[in-house]
């Protein structure tokens, strides 16, 4: 059975909380891993890569020169793409990347990335974070205080707070998201997992849906 540090605000150690076995041990399937990286990663590609064809150059059609008696190679539009500055063959158009995969698959490289987390013991729980303004001194002591400093951190919590976003978004390594937004690469790309108790919670209805 999994298990992760528990901390309050202040960087104090409260013991340890016990990680639902449902999410946090369970086989890695490195396959399912990889299917889901891959397509997180092409869902984010915009796919507005362009270059010119023959017909799309800024070009007269006129014939360079006449076809017979200069000597030189027959030519019929300086947009050739044999010609300097001319059309591309071939070349990247504007497509989307996007694709899906079955949602049991995203369920089972979920839970297999955070049982990887784990079992690493790179898995804590903060509580007690009480924000009106946006301060980001508080959460670099108390990241600090919990060993966390200069780590890539993924703090997960269950409802969006724009103080608390605003004071973490200046830390160097440090991103916020909801618990519903989780996604095999992020967690994956994050050296430390840092939940709130009810982002914790949250992950039962991550699984339901």
């Amino acid at each position: 059975m999994a298990n992760a540090k528990l901390y309050d605000f202040s960087g104090n150690f409260k013991g340890t909380v016990e990680l639902p076995a449902a999410f946090f041990d369970q086989p890695v399937n490195t396959g399912v891993l990889y299917d889901s990286v891959k397509q997180y990663l092409a869902n984010q590609r915009r796919g507005t890569a362009k270059t010119k064809q023959r017909g799309e150059v800024s070009y007269s059609t006129k014939k360079p020169w006449r076809q017979k008696g200069t000597g030189r190679a027959r030519a019929g539009m300086r947009s050739s793409p044999i010609w300097r500055h001319g059309g591309v063959v071939f070349g990247p158009q504007p497509r989307d990347y996007h694709y899906t995969i079955p949602r049991k698959i995203k369920r089972l490289a979920l839970a297999s990335a955070l049982s990887d987390k784990g079992r690493g013991e790179v898995v804590f729980v903060v509580e007690g974070i009480a924000v009106d303004t946006p301060k980001t001194k508080p959460f670099v002591s108390f990241l600090r205080a919990a060993g966390l400093g200069g780590k890539r951190v993924l703090f997960v919590t269950d409802s969006w707070n724009d103080a608390v976003f605003r004071s973490m978004r200046n830390i160097p390594g440090v991103e916020m998201t909801l618990g519903r937004n989780l996604n095999a690469y992020g967690i994956l790309r994050a050296e430390v997992l840092l939940f709130t108790k009810e982002g914790l919670s949250s992950l039962e209805g991550v699984f339901a849906q």
